[in-house]
């Protein structure tokens, strides 16, 4: 059945939504198969009665982030389209509000959750002491976290910032780099490093790190200290051992709040190894406290093409766990044929 939305928008608002080359409006006409009229200052948006109901929600959306200020970026159409089209209750607009603005980067962009799962996730962290936030690359998780940490040390609800990841090569060997101690981790921590630029910047970070205010460590060098008053990210957790994790959750103080990360689809750990963060995600499930947030591909927030390649693994990995699963023996009578008894 076909049918029809209209919506109202000035021309200034139609053009930031389309986009540039009208980029953003082809996108949604393609994934909903509807056409777009503009005239007047009515948006008609006609196709399949469903689809444009979907399509009209996107726009609605988009308009809402355009009134509010918020930019419309590729992976906020994505999103909106995404959410269309899975009947979602949950809308992109409801995350341009002020209320989930955490901090501005050194260059004035806002730093707000662009998902409703990045929002339960600073949520989370805004209401446990330690939060375990999981997910594939992409989804946030690391920067967030440092966006809290860099907020909660500014406004004083903690007096220092710890950020700690264990030094494990991803399938490369680094030990035989040059350099000093220092020179040989950085590599390690560079991730680290990049988020705390982008929203402190390099001489703000410089002058406190010089105070002894922020620290950017090796996972073993937490090892024998007590850390209160602190806020604490633990990135790459999923590369820790059990007896490192375990290290880590008791270093944990008065005052103190820790965010750790992880994606246990990236583990760099050897073959028998059990990782550290899939223990402890079993071990304090249900403690008072700690919250354990899972996002999914969908709270992937870089190019869309990085989406892809996370759901084309998570297929890939479905299937060979499927292929993998033991086949179950079948009892036979004495003829040989199966027995089809339970």
């Amino acid at each position: 059945m076909e049918g029809s939305v209209t919506l109202h928008a000035d021309m200034h608002e139609i053009q930031t939504i389309f986009g540039e080359f009208d980029k953003n409006v082809r996108k949604i006409e393609d994934a909903l198969s509807v056409t777009t009229l503009y005239r007047d200052g009515i948006l008609t948006i006609s196709g399949e009665k469903k689809a444009a109901e979907q399509a009209g929600t996107v726009f609605h959306d988009l308009l809402h982030l355009v009134k509010n200020g918020s930019p419309i970026s590729e992976q906020a159409v994505d999103y909106a389209i995404r959410l269309a089209g899975n009947g979602e209750n949950e809308r992109v607009s409801d995350l341009s509000g002020d209320g989930d603005l955490i901090c501005h980067t050194l260059s004035g962009r806002p730093v707000r959750p662009k998902t409703h799962g990045q929002k339960n996730y600073v949520k989370a962290i805004d209401e446990n002491m330690i939060v375990f936030g999981t997910g594939p690359a992409g989804t946030g998780k690391t920067y967030l976290a440092m966006a809290k940490a860099i907020t909660a040390f500014k406004r004083g609800d903690v007096e220092r910032i710890i950020l700690t990841r264990p030094a494990i090569e991803a399938g490369e060997k680094l030990g035989y780099l040059p350099g000093d101690l220092q020179s040989k981790i950085d590599p390690y921590l560079r991730p680290l490093y990049d988020a705390l630029y982008e929203i402190m910047g390099a001489e703000s970070f410089q002058r406190n790190v010089e105070k002894g205010l922020i620290e950017v460590a090796p996972l073993a060098y937490m090892r024998g200290r007590t850390l209160d008053r602190a806020f604490i990210v633990l990135d790459e957790a999923q590369n820790t051992t059990e007896s490192q994790m375990k290290m880590f959750l008791t270093r944990i103080g008065f005052g103190s709040k820790a965010v750790v990360t992880g994606d246990l689809t990236q583990k760099d750990l050897g073959g028998s190894v059990q990782s550290g963060l899939e223990t402890a995600l079993k071990v304090v499930k249900g403690i008072e406290g700690i919250a354990l947030v899972e996002l999914t591909s969908v709270d992937v927030v870089r190019h869309p093409l990085v989406q892809k390649i996370v759901e084309a693994y998570e297929v890939y990995d479905r299937k060979k766990a499927r292929s993998a699963a033991p086949v179950r023996n079948e009892k036979r009578g004495r003829d040989g044929r199966r027995d089809k008894r339970k």
